[in-house]
């Protein structure tokens, strides 16, 4: 084949650190567009994102030419240091260490885009760390739970 076509979608998660409460609502939309500019500069693409005052959901179509760890990273990074330069933001702004991220079918893309547009909704009854243990089970990780929270 003298083409490289390339369909790697991927549910990533991660939460500030220590899931404070410091993603104010009034700067989601901004922060979701933000990331979006990130993955497009690594050829990639957001195709969903959500979350909540603690952390956040994307589905990203993985560029082919990126690492997931690499095209996180620069997520992670430029929208903390773009946090702390909103009048929104804080200063004592950060991400955990680690995320989770989770393959995603073709067939699970509409189901999950539904999933987390109601963020909001489904944690009025869950926690995050209810939640990640959830993914994690289901997508059979192995985890200990002493090294998953920061």
């Amino acid at each position: 084949m003298s083409q490289t076509l390339v369909t790697l979608c991927v549910h990533v998660v991660f939460s500030t650190k220590n899931r404070m409460n410091l993603i104010d609502p009034k700067i989601e939309e901004r922060l979701f567009a933000y990331i979006g500019g990130i993955a497009n500069n690594h050829g990639s693409k957001l195709i969903a994102a959500g979350g909540t005052a603690n952390h956040v959901h994307l589905l990203i179509s993985l560029g082919k030419t990126v690492a997931l760890s690499v095209l996180v990273g620069h997520i992670k990074r430029e929208t903390s240091a773009w946090f702390k330069n909103t009048k929104f933001g804080t200063k004592l702004f950060a991400w955990q260490d680690g995320y989770g991220a989770f393959s995603v079918g073709p067939t699970q893309i509409g189901s999950l885009k539904k999933y987390i547009g109601t963020q909001k909704e489904h944690h009025h009854g869950a926690s995050f760390e209810d939640e990640m243990r959830y993914f994690l089970r289901k997508y059979s990780v192995e985890f200990d739970e002493r090294y998953v929270w920061d």
